[in-house]
């Protein structure tokens, strides 16, 4: 089964995403805006079960976080994805590397951890193009408190839901 670690923001994020996210993310009705921690991998019953008792101690080695969203940017040219740029911070790439060990079975990530949020993605160079200018434009400044991160597995479907919830700091 596909798995995938996240941290969900608040509604008040998650509403100003899916805004742009209705229109111009396939994924759209797959899953919520979120911020992904580690990527899908695939594991047995077993397996998970194991993973969950690690996450477990990774939550509790850390404390609740300000995160903040403060730009909108663009992986262009490697690929026209669009997000919410998200401040990088000890936690969050403590976080991001706690989940990419060997303990994980875990080879390195594809790309360097770049904290965000999608908003735009599988778009053709000109739509990214228009699309990036006027968001860019609008802006986002929104700071908020993250103290838990998700478990999430695939659904047949291809949609996401929560397998365990872990809050962070000592229980």
């Amino acid at each position: 089964m596909n798995y995938g670690i996240v941290i969900f923001p608040s509604k008040s994020l998650q509403d100003k995403a899916n805004a742009y996210r209705k229109r111009y993310d396939p994924h759209y009705a797959l899953i919520t805006p979120h911020l992904t921690l580690k990527n899908v991998f695939t594991t047995d019953d077993s397996g998970i079960k194991d993973i969950a008792n690690k996450l477990r101690n990774i939550a509790k080695q850390y404390d609740p976080f300000n995160m903040k969203v403060y730009k909108i940017s663009s992986f262009q040219p490697v690929n026209n994805v669009i997000y919410f740029k998200v401040e990088p911070n000890p936690e969050l790439e403590g976080l991001h590397k706690a989940m990419h060990t060997a303990e994980f079975n875990e080879q390195e990530p594809e790309y360097a951890f770049v904290p965000h949020i999608t908003v735009a993605q599988n778009l053709s160079d000109d739509e990214h193009s228009d699309v990036f200018g006027s968001l860019r434009m609008l802006g986002i400044d929104h700071e908020e408190t993250v103290d838990r991160f998700h478990l999430l597995y695939q659904l047949e479907n291809g949609s996401w839901t929560v397998y365990e919830t872990f809050r962070l700091g000592k229980e």
